[in-house]
């Protein structure tokens, strides 16, 4: 199964001060490998018009419902999410996470992840920033997200 995540409106490339942090500049959205914090998958500049990523997953029937596992999907107490992380990107091309977007399968209704399973695809669409400007983070949940079982076109 692959899992199609679908980003607009971005918030730009800076990153004003917040109540626990500085600000930052020239900052970038991506997915975060499973226990590799510094291993991102498709930087997107934070002033794109869009970002979407592609991630390859397994997706096994279990007593429990639908397991979804793979190299972006991580797997931690209260259950397994995908990791879009912010962070500045610096002149030499490091990038340094600041903040970080949980996209989790416990959102996922069970009849989309069936249906996704079905047709080999699901789709999540979410706005990037949130409702004060900044770069979004912590847990996403509907209606901020929406998923859904696609055909992968």
């Amino acid at each position: 199964m692959q899992i199609h995540i679908e980003a607009s409106e971005l918030p730009g490339r800076t990153c004003r001060p917040g109540p626990v942090f500085a600000g930052f500049d020239n900052i970038h959205v991506g997915v975060q490998r499973t226990d590799r914090p510094d291993e991102m998958l498709g930087l997107h500049p934070g002033d794109a018009a869009s970002a979407s990523w592609t991630l390859d997953c397994t997706a096994v029937s279990t007593g429990d419902g639908i397991e979804v596992s793979g190299p972006y999907v991580q797997n931690r107490l209260g259950g397994r999410f995908v990791y879009l992380s912010w962070g500045s990107v610096d002149g030499s091309g490091t990038f340094t996470m600041f903040r970080r977007a949980k996209l989790m399968f416990a959102d996922v209704t069970q009849d989309v992840l069936e249906a996704a399973v079905l047709t080999g695809h699901l789709t999540a669409r979410l706005r990037l920033t949130d409702d004060r400007g900044l770069p979004r983070c912590a847990r996403v949940r509907p209606p901020d997200i929406a998923w859904s079982a696609t055909d992968g076109t």
